[in-house]
C-alpha cells in the first residue's frame, strides 16, 4: 500500500499548463495595505474558475499550545478582519477562547497562489453572529441547530435524528436562535501573498504591522 502511494505521488504535476495559469506579480504595484490586494487576488480566483475559493484553512492551538487546523469558511473580510463563524463550543471555539490568536491560508491552485494571515482574533457580539447565521441557508441553520459540534458520536443513527429534527425546525423557523454561534474576526498582524512561478522563482511579498500603528503596514519580499 505504501509503495502504491509512492508511486502515484511520483505521477502527480503541481500546476500543469493546462490548468493552472501563472502570472507575473509585481511586488512593486502592490497595494499599501493587504486588504485591497486580497479582494483583487480573491476576485481573481473566482473569476479563473477557481472551486470554493472561499474556503480556507484555519490553524488554532490548545491550551497545551499544540496546533490545530481544518478547513472553514471565509465569511467576509474588512477593515474589521477576516470573519468566519462556529459554535463557541467545538474544538476551535474552545481553543479561540483561552488562546484567542489563530493563522489563515487560502490556496487557490488555478492561479499558483496562496494568501496566509495571522493575527488576534475576537468575537463579534451576539446580534451580529445571529445575522450571520440568519443570511445563510437553510442547510447551514440546520447545521447549526443539530449543534454538538466536536463532542463524541454515538452512531449515524442519532446524528439522522438529530439532523432531521433540526431541519424541519430550520424550515418552520428562518429565524430560531442558536446561541453558542459565534461570528469570529480575525485581525491580520501579517499576510502574505505567494505566486508560483514555472521556474520555481516564486515571487513572496509579506506584509508586517509596523510597530507604530501611524506608519501602517511594512512590505518585504521573502525568499522561496
Amino acid at each position: 500500500m505504501a509503495t502504491d502511494l509512492h508511486e502515484l505521488l511520483r505521477s502527480l504535476r503541481v500546476w500543469a499548463p493546462e490548468t493552472t495559469d501563472l502570472r507575473p506579480f509585481d511586488p512593486a504595484t502592490a497595494p499599501e495595505d493587504p486588504l485591497p490586494l486580497f479582494a483583487e487576488w480573491f476576485a481573481q480566483a473566482v473569476a479563473a474558475g477557481q472551486p470554493e475559493p472561499h474556503t480556507m484553512s484555519l490553524a488554532t492551538a490548545d491550551a497545551s499550545g499544540l496546533p490545530d487546523v481544518r478547513i472553514v469558511m471565509l465569511h467576509g473580510a474588512d477593515e474589521r478582519g477576516w470573519s468566519f463563524a462556529s459554535h463557541a463550543g467545538s474544538r476551535k471555539g474552545r481553543h479561540l477562547t483561552g488562546r484567542p490568536y489563530a493563522a489563515l491560508c487560502f490556496y487557490w491552485p488555478v492561479l499558483g497562489r496562496q494568501v496566509r494571515v495571522r493575527g488576534p482574533v475576537t468575537a463579534a457580539p451576539s446580534e451580529e453572529s445571529r445575522g450571520d447565521l440568519h443570511a445563510r441557508s437553510t442547510g447551514a441553520l440546520a447545521a447549526a441547530l443539530t449543534g454538538r459540534q466536536s463532542e463524541v458520536l454515538g452512531s449515524l443513527e442519532e446524528l439522522n435524528r438529530a439532523s432531521e429534527s433540526a431541519w424541519e425546525r430550520a424550515a418552520r423557523e428562518p429565524e430560531a436562535p442558536v446561541p453558542s454561534w459565534t461570528l469570529y474576526r480575525l485581525r491580520a498582524e501579517e499576510a502574505e501573498f505567494f505566486q508560483g512561478d514555472e521556474r520555481r522563482r516564486h515571487v513572496r511579498l509579506r506584509y508586517r504591522h509596523a510597530e507604530s500603528p501611524e506608519t501602517g503596514w511594512t512590505r518585504e519580499l521573502l525568499w522561496p
